[in-house]
Parts: structure tokens; sequence; C-alpha cells
């Protein structure tokens, strides 16, 4: 017993094959324990035969007909006594409160471990193997299958009696059955089969390759990574298999799905169990191989491999031999692999031994690169995760590399690595950036010091600033914008500033740094001094944080010099602060950035500076004559005379028509673009705009001696005036220019006319069809018919309970159904059968029940 207990406390380097060197570079995938407690006084009386795995607890069956229920260290909570001899297999549904177990003399059962209900068979003859619907807690999916030389499908109907279906026989022993979602896999002497339980149609066959192999001695091992993909192993084959949807114009009589094999590769060892792990495969191999003394093979340890599948081959991961107890004595059946889903847990199930690999974690990766010397990958790791790792050993490390870069003189390696390694620390903090001063280095150590929560004394953080403030001015203004004021004194930082001033006046980053000291300290009139003296881009945010508005209404004018844009669009955001009659009067000296201001005031509101509309029209027209015309048509305040004596005064035609036309001085404003402007195009506009027919009369009057003009108002006003009466107009003889082509255009646009109309008239019609045909379809669809449905005639359910008997149903538009038999004769319409109830509601009462008891 002693023996037994120190084997179970084996490490995980124990279990795995001792020849390898100890000082290899290969970090390994997994660690190894032996499931102990109560399993290791289980397998010194008896042997394991079988074991499944739950997220919740462990199924173990043994040689001695007895099933274990564990908890995942092995401890017994529940033990059954099914039979005398072997269990060969244990299945549990998803929820594990269901358990389906079969042994070698032929006893099935299958009952949950919370509830009473329960189904009990023998056989005469071994079953193999057992496995439940995944959801089988569910009262619709009651159903699980059995292997012996048959596979039986069970299913629970509505009576609560088991029905049984035989869905394949006839090729030799089941030894192998994986269900998954809604496919079967099942494994016998001749191949792999998968079975859809939804379409109850088989959609695969999947062949053994190596038929010299006994299936007996060397059992298919069958595992599914997601609900559409097989792993298949044999022998030494793996076949990785896809189930995929059938495309419905290839279905015919084939099954809607079919399977497609992915990988297939040959494995050097023979396979006892499979596993995935994320893309990959975990294998358990079980070894012969051959002694140095004798021909004879041997027995060896069984490897656990981490192998990642390709097409036709496969790349080995990792690899470890496995020291498990009696493997001298173990055949490759004795073997098994199970895995738990919801982490990566694999289980090695020998008779007189079972062992947990797991996947290594961060905390595992982390020692074992602390053990091989390898302080900057474990510091990287490290940074990661500190879970299982005491804080001050991970110091004393980073310590010891710190001092190593240092020693190397890479001095802001070293500084950066001190973040992680010192941490919270502040004691070694401030030791290492004495350190780094008494060797010359504090600028190197300067941008890692904390400025968070946790801070050093403001001495350190002082220190480090006067060192920059004597060889470094950019440096030392880069600090004073990271670091938060309250780090430092701020007054012996301004005063040690402003001696270096008086050496260097103009200083423009010392004057900047200064002005920013002055704002950490709100002392925000010399900061917008300074700002304003260096025209620095800041002011304004400057001015808008603090709010200083008060303070820059005498510095209009300056602000407007140092960046236009800005400073109207700062003073329009705050014209509660500083009002548009203070700024104009300010501007008033300058008016060009006064027509600036009211002319962004005008575009944000056309009302706001009515006020200085008339004033506005001058600026317009001295410094900005393209904004003069739309100011004049958006403009409800401005007064016409003015901007029209103005416009004469400065030969402004264009805003001079636009000016006689608001007046209403049509015919004067279309007279000025004819005479002075001589453009006919801009005159055919101006006309279509204020759709006069006395402008029209007008335009055609003075353009009647003008071919170029004639030219283009046959080209232009169709649309408003006839062409004909201006083609009368014109005199015989007279030469026009492209007359043709004027013609022509005529014409065209006639024709085109004509041409909108009958498309317009086409589209109608056919959107018209369209939808007849869309309420055909509509009328025409399906309608679904199940078991909630009942006749409108004898009021019982429309489907028979026997579904194998033929029945007949007629089913209306209007939804109503009614069995063939309890429908009343055709109408008088021959073949047409209307629906009673809504003919009824059309007639009025009690015609229905009249015509029911026709």
């Amino acid at each position: 017993m002693a023996e037994v207990e120190d084997e179970s406390r084996k490490t995980s380097e124990e279990f795995t094959d001792e020849s390898e060197e100890e000082d290899s570079e290969e970090e390994p995938k997994l660690k190894y324990e032996r499931l102990a407690n109560g399993v290791t006084e289980i397998l010194q009386k008896d042997a394991a035969s079988c074991m499944t795995v739950h997220d919740k607890f462990l199924a173990l069956g043994t040689h001695f007909g007895k099933v274990f229920l564990l908890d995942v260290q092995g401890n017994v909570t529940q033990k059954f006594e099914i039979s005398s001899v072997k269990i060969n297999q244990i299945s549990l549904d998803e929820s594990g409160e269901h358990v389906g177990i079969c042994s070698e003399d032929g006893k099935v059962q299958v009952f949950g471990l919370y509830t009473r209900e329960g189904f009990h068979e023998n056989f005469d003859c071994p079953i193999k193997v057992v496995a439940l619907h995944p959801q089988f807690t569910r009262s619709n999916y009651k159903q699980f299958v059995t292997g012996g030389t048959k596979l039986l499908l069970y299913e629970r109907n509505w009576l609560n009696r088991w029905k049984t279906s035989v869905l394949h026989e006839g090729e030799g022993v089941i030894t192998n059955i994986h269900w998954r979602a809604n496919l079967i896999a099942w494994a016998n002497n001749v191949g792999v089969k998968i079975y859809d339980i939804s379409t109850k149609q088989r959609i695969t066959n999947v062949l053994r390759d190596n038929v010299s192999l006994r299936p007996d001695m060397y059992p298919c091992s069958l595992c599914w990574k997601d609900n559409t993909t097989l792993i298949v192993g044999w022998g030494t084959s793996i076949k990785i298999c896809a189930v995929k949807e059938r495309n419905p114009t290839e279905m015919r009589d084939l099954p809607s799905r079919y399977v497609e094999i992915v990988s297939a590769f040959e494995t050097e060892f023979f396979i006892s169990g499979l596993a995935p792990l994320a893309d990959q495969l975990v294998t358990l191999f079980f070894v012969k191989e051959n002694s140095d003394q004798m021909e004879e093979e041997f027995r060896a340890r069984p490897r656990l491999d981490i192998i990642q599948p390709l097409p036709e081959s496969c790349e080995e991961i990792s690899s470890d031999a496995l020291t498990v107890r009696n493997f001298q004595d173990n055949e490759c059946r004795d073997y098994r692999l199970e895995h738990s889903e919801g982490e990566s847990l694999f289980y090695i199930i020998s008779p007189k031994d079972i062992v947990v690999a797991k996947e290594r974690d961060q905390d595992d990766h982390i020692d074992w690169l602390l053990e091989k010397k390898k302080y900057e990958e474990a510091l990287m790791a490290a940074e990661i995760s500190f879970k299982n790792i005491k804080r001050h050993e991970v110091q004393k490390i980073g310590m010891a590399y710190i001092n190593h870069l240092v020693e190397k003189g890479d001095y802001d390696s070293a500084a950066r690595k001190c973040q992680k390694v010192l941490g919270k620390n502040m004691d070694l903090w401030e030791n290492e950036v004495y350190r780094f001063k008494t060797i010359g280095q504090l600028k190197a150590i300067s941008q890692y010091l904390p400025r968070g929560d946790l801070r050093l004394r403001p001495a350190i953080y002082e220190m480090i600033l006067h060192e920059f403030l004597k060889t470094d001015y950019e440096g030392f203004a880069t600090l004073i914008r990271e670091w938060p004021g309250e780090l430092y004194n701020n007054m012996a930082i301004v005063q040690a500033v402003i001696d270096h001033l008086k050496k260097d006046p103009t200083n423009r980053t010392l004057l900047t740094t200064l002005a920013e000291l002055y704002t950490y300290d709100q002392r925000y009139d010399r900061a917008l001094e300074i700002y304003l003296r260096l025209r620095h881009k800041d002011v304004y945010q400057l001015i808008h944080k603090h709010n200083l508005f008060s303070s820059i209404e005498d510095k209009i004018v300056l602000l407007m010099d140092f960046d236009k844009e800005k400073a109207v669009d700062m003073l329009l955001d705050n014209e509660d602060k500083i009002s548009t009659d203070r700024v104009v009067e300010e501007l008033g000296d300058r008016p060009e950035l006064l027509h600036v201001y009211l002319h962004k005031l005008f575009k944000r509101d056309h009302h706001k500076g009515q006020k200085y509309h008339e004033r506005q029209i001058g600026l317009y027209a001295e410094y900005d004559r393209p904004n003069l015309l739309p100011f004049l048509r958006d403009s409800t305040h401005c007064p016409l005379e003015k901007a029209l004596e103005i416009c004469q005064q400065r030969n402004f035609v264009e805003e001079t028509v636009f000016l006689l036309s608001r007046m209403g001085n049509c015919r004067r404003a279309l007279q000025m673009i004819m005479e002075e402007l001589g453009d006919v195009d801009k005159a055919i506009e101006f006309a279509k705009e204020q759709d006069d027919a006395e402008l029209w009369e007008d335009l055609i009057s003075y353009s009647i001696d003008k071919p170029p003009f004639i030219t283009g108002l046959l080209n232009n006003i169709g649309t408003h005036v006839d062409p004909i009466l201006l083609i009368h107009r014109i005199k015989e003889g007279m030469e026009i220019p492209n007359l043709r082509d004027s013609l022509v255009k005529i014409l065209q646009d006639y024709n085109l006319q004509i041409l909108l109309r009958e498309g317009c008239k086409k589209i109608l019609v056919a959107d018209s069809l369209s939808l007849l045909q869309k309420m055909h379809r509509t009328q025409m669809r399906g309608v679904r018919v199940d078991e909630e449905n009942i006749c409108e005639s004898c009021h019982a359910t429309i489907l028979p309970s026997d579904m194998a008997k033929p029945f007949s149903v007629v089913v209306f538009h209007c939804r109503h159904m009614f069995h063939k038999e309890c429908l009343p004769s055709p109408g008088t319409i021959h073949g047409v059968q209307f629906c009673n109830i809504c003919s009824a509601k059309r007639r009025g009462p009690g015609s229905g029940i009249l015509e029911m008891k026709k």
C-alpha cells in the first residue's frame, strides 16, 4: 500500500521517457499526474475496462462488473454493481444526468442518476458498446443505440414504451460507437459508418485499411472534433472525415449529406486512442520494440503524441513515453484515451493505472524558463501571468537581469525592465534612480518612472528635471508635458526656468515650458501673455479650457492677426462671453478683419448681424466681390437702394442686374444682360427665372435682328415659348448660324417627349403584371399542417395518430382545414370546392350549420 501511495505522487517528468536528455531545450507540451485516491484502491483489487469523462465527474467501469462515479481527484462518490463480468462501455448524455452501461454478459442498463426511470435488458450475446443521445434528458430525445452483432436503436414512444429498430447488421461485431448531435458513427470488422438520425439515412462507409490486423486486438478509435468532423484511427492509419451538405441539384436518390476525407496518413505505432486539441490531435500509441539482446518484440511504454494533421501526412509537435503500471503486460486493446471537452484534460486508461495529461499553462511555461535560466523570456511571460509565481522571486530574477543589462551598457533596456520588475515597490524604485544617477544615466530612467496613483518622493522628480534643465531643454519640455504637475514642487521648477531665461530670454522652448508651468499653477494671465507673445497654437486651447474671454477683449486684433479663422470661430462660438458689438468695435480700424468676422457671422445666421448688413455691402465690394452676389441674394435686411448705388458706382453688372430684378425693374435688368453682357444664354436663363411673357417678347424683339441670339433662342426656349412664334418672325433670307442643328434639336425634343410618355406607359403595364404574378404566387404558396391543427367540421386533430394509414386533408387559402370525408359535396360549379365557413360568413348567420347538416 505504501508503494502505491509513493507512486501516486510521481511528478510529471517521471511519467515521461527517462531516456530523454535532461538538458533538452524542447519545452514539453503536456504535464502528467496519476489519478489516485479511490482509484488506487479500486485498481488494486480490480482492473479498469473503460471510463467516460464528463465536465462534472468521471465514470469508471471494471473487469468485475462494477461502475464507479468519481470526482476529478479520483474519490469515489457512487458505486453500482452491474454484472459479474467486464463492463464494456459507459455512455453519458451531455447533462451528465443519465448513464448507459453494457457488459460482456449481454446486460444493458440505461438509467437516470437522479431519477428512478430506466431501461434494463439482457441479450444473448456480449454487448460491446452503448451510446445515449447527447440530449437524452429531453423528453423528445429518449434514444440510445447498442452494438453487438447488430446496431440497435431504442426509442421511447408516446406510450412510454421502448421501440427497437435495426440500423445495421451482418458485418461482424460492432466495437465502437460515438454519437454527436444528429450523427452516429460506429465501427465494425469492415469499416466505419455514419448514420444521420434526423434523415434516417446512412451517409458513408469508410473502409478499414490494414485488414491483416485483428479488429478485436487492434480496435478502431473514434472521436468527434465537432458536430461535423469525425476522426478515425485504426491500426496505424488516421483519417479525418468532414460531413458536408450535398448540393440539392445533385441529390436524386443520394443522402442529403456526404463525407469528404480531408486528411489521411499513416503513423509509426498502433493507435489506442484519439482526442482533439484545437486544430491538432492528441494520439495514444501502443508501442512494440525489438530487444537489443533478443530478436523478439516486447511491449514498450505507450506514447502520447500531439500531432498536426496535414492533407496526406502529419507533423509531430510533441511525444512523451509514459511509464504506466504493468505496461509490459498490456495489449493495444487494453488502452483507452478519453478527454474532457470543457478543458484540455486527457485520461490515459489502462487496466491497472489511470494517468491524467493536462496542457501546460502559462505558469508551467514560466517555471520551465526559470529552470533553464532564460530570464528575459521568463520576464516576458511573467508580464502576462504571475499566478503561481512569488513576486519577490520574479523581482530577484528581474534585478539580476537589470544588473546584467547595466553591465553591458544597455541602459535604456535596463530602465525599461524596471517598469515591469520593480512594480509598486517604491523603495526599490528610489534605489534604482540613485544608482542611475551615480552612473550618469538619469535620462534613461526618467521616462519609465511611476507617475500614477503610486509615485516617488517629489525630490526624485525634481532631481531629474534639474538634470534635464542643465543639458537638454527639449527633453525638459517633454517631461513637463508628460508628467502631472503634482509630481514635483511647481514653484521651484518655475524659478529654475526663470533663472535660465535670464541667460537666454528669447529661447522659445523655455518660454513655452514656462507658460505650461504657469498653467499648471493656474496663473493663466501670465501663460496667455507668453502664448500671445510667441503666437503659439495652444493659445486658443488655453482660452477655451480656462474661460479667459474677459482677458482677451482688448487682444482681438492680435488674435486675428495670429490666425483669423480660429479667432473668428472662437469669437462666434462664445458670443455670450464677447458680444458682436464688442468685436465690431475692436475691429473698426481694421476693415479687412471686420469683413472676415461679419462674413462668418452671416454664414452662421443671416439675421444676427442684420444691423451691419448695410456696412457689409461696401466690405464685400472692397474685399470679397465673389461673395457679394450670394450675400445680396441671402440677406433680407440689406437696403436695396444703397446696394444698387454701390454696384452701379463700381460697374458691377451681374450684381446690378440682380438688384434691378429684385426691385421689380426686370426689363431694365434684361436690357443690361443683352446690351452690356451680350450673353444670350444668361438672358434666356433670366427670362426663365422670371417666367414673364412680356420679358420673352422683349428678348425676342431684341434678338430678331441678331442671328447668334436667334440660334440661342431656338436651342433653349422650346419648353417656355412655342418655337413657331419665333420662326415666323425671322426675316426671310436672314442667314442664321447652325439653323439646321437648331431645328433638328427642336424635333428631337418633341420626339423625346413622345418616347417618355410611351416609356412610362410600358413601365405601368409591366408593374401591374409583376404585381399580379406576385399575388398569384402568394396565393399558391403551401400551408403548414401539423399535429396542432384540427378539422373545422369534426374538431378532431387533422392528422391521424397512425401516420402509416392513408388519409386525405383539404386546406383552403383561408387556412381552414377539413378531413376530406367531413366536407359536404361540391357546389354547383363542377370540380370547384368552397370553404363552408367562409361561404357561410358571406351568406349570413346559420347558413354554415345548414350546409354541414347536408
